[in-house]
Formats: structure tokens, sequence, C-alpha cells
């Protein structure tokens, strides 16, 4: 791999939609428009997911809309696309309850 290759492909996400989860825990989900070597993001129709108060680790349902927004590559953390992406139960769960 050269130095100009970026660790991800995002070319394959370019006008659909992604969820992006930004170093300090926040997470934000639109279409992906561009993006650089440095993996910074550009994504219009921006939606972040707001925290829970009382868990600042746990996002909840609620949100925000942000419209156009740039992440910052040093603060992305993963890029996901939402198609395809659903919620499954913690298989961890159940074991921490029985003891």
């Amino acid at each position: 791999m050269s130095k100009k290759e970026s660790a991800l492909d995002l070319a394959k996400f370019i006008d659909k939609g992604v969820r992006v989860k930004l170093a300090g825990g926040r997470e934000v989900s639109g279409v992906l428009k561009g993006y650089d070597q440095l993996l910074n993001v550009v994504l219009d129709e921006a939606v972040e997911y707001l925290r829970d108060p009382t868990d600042p680790m746990r996002v909840t349902d609620e949100t925000r809309t942000l419209g156009v927004i740039v992440c910052r590559g040093t603060a992305v953390t993963m890029v996901a696309p939402t198609a395809g992406a659903e919620e499954i139960a913690n298989p961890f769960m159940q074991a921490a309850e029985e003891q």
C-alpha cells in the first residue's frame, strides 16, 4: 500500500447513508458526500445521536439535525454503512444477570 492510499476505501459509500463514531463518544449519521486520505469526511443531512445524561457512554434514540458537516479525520474512529445494520441483543447481558 502506498503512502497516499487510505486504510479504508470509502468510495463505495459515496451518496449512501453512513454512521460515523467520533472520539469522545459522539455519533452521527448522514449521506457521505466526500472524504480524503486523512479520513476527513463530509456528511449531508447529518443527524447527531444524543447521549444518555445519566450514562455519557450510552447513545439514545434522541437526535438533533445538523445538516452538512465535516468530521475531522483525527476524530473519526469508525465509519459504517447504515443500510443492512440492525441492533442485536447483547449476548453478554444474560451471563451477567445469571451471576
